[in-house]
């Protein structure tokens, strides 16, 4: 199931760096970040809760950018 979120991120840098976050949450299967349309695509993993997963992503993320957000 792959599903689209709108971010707030600053810079393509930080874009880049919330991308690997997300590819390294567990019940992801790929992600990806688009910094000029500020949107996350994330597949996940077949059987996983997509809301829990990505409070997951979220935390994970605003360990490399903590003014970061993902809409939910």
């Amino acid at each position: 199931m792959k599903k689209t979120y709108k971010i707030e991120v600053d810079c393509a840098n930080c874009a880049n760096k919330m991308e690997e976050a997300a590819k390294n949450t567990a019940g992801v299967k790929d992600a990806v970040v688009n910094f000029m349309t500020l949107r996350m695509t994330v597949e996940f993993e077949d059987g996983m809760d997509a809301k829990s997963v990505m409070q997951d992503v979220l935390k994970n993320c605003k360990k490399v950018e903590d003014d970061c957000e993902i809409y939910l």
